[in-house]
């Protein structure tokens, strides 16, 4: 059945008025579908307010402030650490002088100048030895604990410089030594020699004490052999320690009585025979230099970094 014209014109749209566009056109709903929005919908739909970026540059301000206090809290957290470790290491280096000094000054007390050997350098004894080096391990360790205790950085930067000095310095002489082994083992023998001629004399009682405690200890007689003691002497005689059994006046008894190993040669032997024991010695020294120069150089590291970030 077809429609009449009249039926039709009712549902007729009447044409949009000029400028005008349809609904659906403008974006109006038509049977649930919406068309696409104009350009000057589309401009006012995603224009934000200004408002907004400011609340965007709060946050993001907010985030920054956050990572950068977690990594100034993570940088105080290390700093912590490494300066509880630099504390412990150098209060053990410090407790470590006292004990060497404390030596030093009990031998200087009841031994004299204990062991002194060479006429060249007399004050060069065991026991100044160990009273200086005792002394200066202290001050280091006393440097190292305060500033490591304070976080300063003065004291820090002077307990490396001091520690590595010390460092370089050992290091410069055992290659000197190792470099020059002949011509030290020519120089200390004719230093020992004139030294024999202070024996028992006024005033040397550290090198009396010396001689006769190695001579009777490593069995020996003399730097190259017991006829040293006769250019000391001017005569064939040598002291009671070259005996093979001590008693009164026994180094003017016949040469068959006396020690014959060369001292010299005797204590350097000793030293070969124990170089691992002096080896693993001096291995530990330097390292335990190489671990307080880390703790050092660490932790001022540190602190300068926690200045930076916390400042």
């Amino acid at each position: 059945m077809r429609r009449s014209s009249t039926d039709e014109s009712t549902y007729r749209r009447s044409p949009s008025p000029p400028g005008k566009e349809p609904g659906f056109a403008r974006g109006g709903p038509f049977f649930g579908l919406h068309a696409n929005p104009g350009p000057k919908a589309a401009q006012a739909r995603y224009t934000s307010p200004k408002g907004n970026k400011y609340v965007v540059f709060y946050l993001d301000l907010s985030f920054i402030f956050l990572l950068e206090l977690k990594r100034c809290s993570m940088a105080r957290g290390c700093l912590q650490g490494v300066k509880y470790l630099m504390f412990a290491f150098n209060l053990l280096f410090w407790l470590g002088g006292c004990g060497v000094l404390g030596v030093g000054i009990w031998l200087a007390a009841t031994q004299g100048n204990f062991a002194t050997l060479s006429s060249s350098f007399p004050s060069l004894s065991a026991a100044n030895l160990l009273i200086v080096t005792g002394t200066f391990v202290m001050a280091i360790g006393f440097v190292g604990c305060i500033g490591a205790i304070k976080e300063n950085k003065c004291l820090l930067l002077t307990f490396f410089v001091m520690l590595l000095l010390v460092f370089l310095l050992e290091t410069s002489l055992a290659i000197l030594f190792f470099a020059y082994t002949d011509k030290i083992d020519r120089y200390a023998q004719r230093d020992l020699k004139k030294g024999l001629h202070l024996y028992g004399t006024p005033g040397n009682v550290g090198l009396t004490n010396a001689w006769s405690i190695i001579q009777t200890d490593f069995r020996c007689c003399g730097v190259s052999n017991y006829t040293d003691w006769f250019e000391v002497y001017n005569a064939t005689r040598v002291p009671d320690s070259c005996c093979l059994e001590f008693s009164e006046s026994c180094g003017l008894h016949a040469p068959g009585t006396w020690w014959k190993a060369p001292c010299y040669e005797t204590v350097k032997v000793w030293l070969q025979e124990n170089l691992l024991a002096v080896g693993i010695f001096g291995l530990c020294t330097a390292l335990v230099q190489i671990l307080g120069l880390t703790f050092a150089m660490t932790m001022y590291c540190q602190v300068v970094k926690a200045d930076t970030y916390c400042a």
